[in-house]
C-alpha cells in the first residue's frame, strides 16, 4: 500500500504532520475530512525497494485468480453486502485477507476507483485479466436493481457448477491421459537402452536380421544419435504451439478442433453448452436485454467457436429472427434442446427453458464421463497391444533365427 507524508490541521487550528498508508492520496483525504481534519499537503513517498530475493519473491506469489478465487470473493461479497456493510469497507477487509496476492491488487485498486467515484462494475471492468466480462455486466445489472447481494449469490452458484464440470472432464481424462504418457515414456526407454543392448548380440553373430528388427534399430539409432535434435524439435513445437494460441487465429483453430476429437469432443462441447445456458439464463432473468445478454456470454462460454455461433444467434436476433431460427443455423444444438428454446419462445417462458437445457447437457456430461473410461480401455489396450507386437517381433524374431542357425 502507498505511503504518503500529509500535513494537516484539526478543528483547534494545530499542525499536524506524519506519515501514513492509504490507497491514494484522495483516500487519504477523504479519511482526514471524515474526522474534521482539513489537509494541507498529501504527497506520495517514492519507495523503491533494491531488486532482490524479496522482490523475486512477491513475483513469484502472483498467480492467476482462479475459479476457486472467484467462488470464495462471490460468497464474502454476499455475505458482506446482505448484513448491510458499505461497500468499501467490505472490499478494503477483502484486500487484506486475500488468498491470492493478484485478487488483492486488483481489489485495492477497486477501491481506489470506487473512492474516486467510479462505479463499482467500471472498476471491476478495468480488471478484465481478474473478473470475466460476465461478472462485470452482472455487477452492473446489480447496480441499477439495487439488488447487489443476489447478484454475488448467483455468480458464485454459476462459477461453482462450472468448477465442478471442469473438475469432472480432468478426473476422467486423468486416466487415459497417465497411459499415453506411460506408453511414450516406455518407447523412449526402450529405444535408448534395451535395443541397444540386442543390436550388439545380433551384431556378433552376423545373421541377416528381419525386416521388423532393422525398423527398430534404426529408430534407436537415430534417436541415440541426434536426440538433441528431437528434444530441440520438441521445445519448438511446444513453443510455436503456445505463441499459436495466443493469436486470434490460432486460438479459434484449436477451439474449432477440439470439439471434434473422437470421444472427447463431445463433452466438451456440451459442457461449453452448459456454460452458455447458465450464463445466458443468469444475464436474461437478471433483465439483460436479449441481445447484450447473448453477447456478454459468448464472451463467458471460454471458446471462441461457440462463442462465434452465439454471436451468429445474437446478429440473427438483431435482424428480426427468433432465438429458435438463430440457434437452428449454428448447428451445435441438438433438435431436442431447439425444441424446448421454441417452447420457451412461445409460453414466454425463455429462462425456465435455459435452465432445463443446462440440465440436460449436464446430465449428458455426467453420463458421457462416467462411460469415457470404459470407452477408451479398449483403445488403450489395441495401443500397448500394437506396441508389444511391434517390439516382440523385432526382438524375438531374429534370437528364433539365431537358435535355428545354431542347430
Amino acid at each position: 500500500m502507498p505511503l504518503f507524508q500529509y500535513k494537516a490541521r484539526d478543528v483547534e487550528g494545530n499542525l499536524l504532520e506524519g506519515q501514513a498508508e492509504a490507497f491514494s492520496a484522495e483516500a487519504l483525504a477523504g479519511q482526514f475530512q471524515a474526522s474534521n481534519t482539513i489537509p494541507i499537503s498529501i504527497t506520495a513517498i517514492d519507495q523503491k525497494e533494491p531488486l532482490g530475493l524479496n522482490h523475486y519473491l512477491r513475483l513469484r506469489r502472483k498467480k492467476k485468480v482462479g475459479l476457486d478465487d472467484l467462488i470464495l470473493f462471490c460468497r464474502q461479497m454476499y455475505t458482506l453486502s446482505s448484513s448491510g456493510v458499505p461497500l468499501v469497507r467490505a472490499l478494503r477487509g477483502l484486500v487484506e485477507t486475500s488468498r491470492n496476492p493478484t485478487l488483492g491488487e486488483a481489489l485495492g485498486k477497486v477501491v481506489e476507483d470506487l473512492e474516486s467515484g467510479m462505479e463499482l462494475s467500471g472498476a471491476f471492468s478495468r480488471h478484465p485479466g481478474v473478473f470475466p466480462a460476465l461478472l462485470c455486466r452482472m455487477i452492473q445489472v446489480g447496480e441499477v436493481t439495487g439488488k447487489l447481494d443476489e447478484v454475488f449469490i448467483q455468480l458464485a452458484v454459476y462459477f461453482e457448477r462450472e468448477k465442478d464440470t471442469i473438475n469432472k472432464i480432468k478426473s476422467a481424462l486423468r486416466y487415459p491421459s497417465f497411459v499415453l504418457v506411460a506408453i511414450a515414456v516406455a518407447i523412449v526407454f526402450i529405444s535408448l537402452f534395451v535395443i541397444p543392448a540386442f543390436e550388439k548380440v545380433f551384431a556378433g553373430a552376423g545373421a541377416e536380421l528381419p525386416l521388423p528388427t532393422r525398423i527398430l534399430m534404426g529408430i534407436s539409432s537415430f534417436m541415440q544419435n541426434y536426440w538433441y535434435v528431437l528434444f530441440g524439435l520438441f521445445i519448438v513445437l511446444i513453443i510455436a504451439v503456445k505463441q499459436g494460441l495466443k493469436t486470434e487465429k490460432g486460438r479459434y483453430a484449436w477451439d474449432h478442433y477440439k470439439l471434434k476429437i473422437p470421444l472427447v469432443g463431445d463433452i466438451v462441447l456440451r459442457s461449453t453448452l452448459v456454460r452458455f445456458s447458465r450464463g445466458f439464463n443468469m444475464s436474461y432473468t437478471a433483465g439483460i436485454p436479449l441481445s447484450q445478454a447473448l453477447g456478454f456470454t459468448a464472451r463467458a462460454v471460454s471458446n471462441t467457436y461457440v462463442g462465434g455461433k452465439i454471436e451468429t444467434i445474437r446478429n440473427g436476433i438483431e435482424r428480426g429472427d427468433t432465438l429458435t431460427r438463430s440457434a437452428t443455423q449454428t448447428g451445435i444444438f441438438t433438435p431436442l434442446v431447439l425444441q424446448m428454446l421454441a417452447v420457451g419462445e412461445e409460453s414466454g417462458s425463455v429462462d425456465v427453458m435455459l435452465e432445463d437445457v443446462a440440465e440436460f447437457y449436464e446430465r449428458e456430461v455426467d453420463y458421457d464421463l462416467k462411460n469415457l473410461s470404459s470407452a477408451i480401455e479398449p483403445i488403450m489396450i489395441v495401443i500397448i497391444g500394437v506396441m508389444v507386437l511391434v517390439l516382440a517381433l523385432g526382438v524375438f524374431l531374429p534370437m528364433w533365427n539365431l537358435a535355428s542357425i545354431a542347430r
